[in-house]
């Protein structure tokens, strides 16, 4: 009599890896505040292969207890936002400044440092970009173009869509992941980087010479920041490339990591 062979079991999809993501914080005049992230940014990860994990903006006495949940992340995407408050960088505060939360800025200025002290794969985002060059020491111009009459603008003052060319530099990160030395961007800064941080480079600039991409002068480091919107509806069909790499840099890091421990 034939034996009846086992079935096999279905082989699992392999495990995605964990991709941090910062949250930001709105704080209504009536009401009580809540923590908020875009879902293009969870989107955009997991069409790359990756799993969110949002990581809440806690309290300052509380910050330590984040450690736990980044030790299990690949990688991070430092989100867009308000601008940081200049105040803290030796600037004054000015009308045309948007401050964020305190809060979130705690939370995110705690993340900044275990990063460039880890030196997570990291994506920054608007003012994620922006964070990652002021933490290198780097400054930034309060607002375009009343800082830079060279500027033009960024920004639509009604709030519609708002698009311009980038040019992407030669032999850096950012000309591997797009391959095009020209790319239609989505556009809605009024800040823009001034000065470089150290150890960092540009990766792109709009035809005014405004700077739109940086990246880290370490060749073994995904660490770069963009100043467009690579998760939105309005972003180019090539930006999904900037996720992709990025999950498959954060895989890479974090196979190391495990095997050198």
């Amino acid at each position: 009599m034939a034996t009846r062979t086992k079935d096999k079991e279905p082989t699992p999809p392999p495990a995605r890896p964990l991709i941090a993501v910062n949250a930001d914080i709105v704080a209504p005049k009536n009401g009580a505040a809540f923590a908020k992230v875009n879902v293009g940014y969870l989107d955009a990860i997991v069409a790359a292969g990756g799993l969110p994990l949002v990581l809440p903006p806690l309290r300052k006495d509380n910050l330590a207890d984040i450690d736990a949940l980044l030790n299990q992340c690949a990688g991070i995407v430092l989100t867009g936002g308000a601008d940081m408050d200049p105040r803290r960088n030796g600037q004054p505060l000015t009308a045309v400044v948007n401050p964020m939360p305190a809060r979130r800025e705690d939370a995110d200025r705690y993340l900044l440092a275990k990063i460039f002290e880890r030196k997570i794969p990291v994506l920054g985002i608007g003012v994620g970009m922006q964070q990652l060059n002021v933490f290198a020491g780097g400054t930034l111009y309060m607002h375009l173009p009343a800082d830079n009459p060279k500027a033009l603008p960024h920004f639509d003052q009604t709030g519609a869509p708002h698009r311009h060319m980038v040019l992407i530099e030669e032999n850096t990160r950012l000309d591997d992941i797009y391959g095009t030395q020209e790319l239609r961007v989505n556009s809605a800064h009024h800040q823009a980087i001034n000065q470089m941080g150290k150890r960092m480079r540009v990766a792109a600039k709009a035809p005014d010479g405004v700077i739109e991409a940086i990246e880290s002068t370490d060749p073994n480091w995904f660490c770069v920041g963009v100043q467009w919107h690579p998760e939105a509806d309005t972003a180019s069909a090539l930006d999904v490339q900037i996720f992709d790499c990025f999950v498959q840099a954060a895989v890479r890091n974090s196979d190391g990591v495990l095997a050198a421990a």
